[in-house]
């Protein structure tokens, strides 16, 4: 085992109610009524396709151009940006430090393989940018996951082969994309090769006895 490759929200911090406050305000500017539980399907899923599904479940995806949703799409995101002006390295989940100050003393590489496009700005905030050796452009991505483009690039990014890499994800969708990738998985509340139940159960050891 040569690298780890995280997804972002849900693994190594929690944004997810930043993008619900977002997507709802979206929603109800739209008249659409979305919940916290519908906003679980939005998890890993790229900014155009969590507002078409949106716009899919209030019956108005047939009313919008591609450019249209892609404003406001874009208007969701200037919101979410604000919004993330108040994480802090306080925002890191349970053991994720510890974690990657672990992976860096063992000369394990590390990438971020996020679909969102703020994944610099919020690791920054987090105090934790210089640790990883790449960050996937989303916008070089033609095909979001579940498809295994942001995995597969992550991995060609870092240099490493697939067998030699192992995945942290929070989502099904995550999941389906490191599978197809041919990457070993590791599921953070959502089943994988290895399932845990927090981050705080992420470890060197652990990692080692998959390898």
């Amino acid at each position: 085992m040569k690298a780890v490759v995280f997804d972002l929200d849900g693994v190594i911090t929690d944004t997810a109610k930043y993008h619900y406050q977002a997507w709802k305000n979206m929603a109800d500017k739209l008249g659409i009524e979305i919940d916290i539980e519908f906003n679980e399907q939005l998890k890993g899923v790229s900014r155009i396709d969590s507002l078409k599904r949106i716009l899919a479940h209030g019956n108005q995806l047939e009313s919008y151009e591609p450019a249209e949703i892609e404003r406001l799409a874009n208007e969701k995101n200037e919101e979410y940006k604000d919004l993330i002006q108040l994480v802090t390295a306080a925002d890191l989940l349970p053991g994720i430090e510890s974690f990657l100050k672990e992976l860096k003393a063992h000369g394990i590489r590390m990438a971020i393989g996020s679909a969102s496009k703020n994944a610099p700005a919020i690791l920054a905030r987090l105090g934790i940018l210089q640790d990883f050796d790449y960050i996937v452009d989303v916008s070089e991505i033609v095909n979001g996951k579940p498809s295994p483009d942001i995995f597969l690039k992550a991995i060609e990014g870092l240099g490493v082969a697939a067998d030699e890499a192992i995945g942290v994800e929070d989502a099904e969708a995550g999941i389906e994309a490191l599978r197809s990738a041919g990457i070993y998985s590791i599921g953070i509340g959502v089943e994988g090769d290895t399932t845990l139940t927090s981050t705080a159960e992420l470890t060197y050891e652990l990692l080692q006895k998959l390898n």
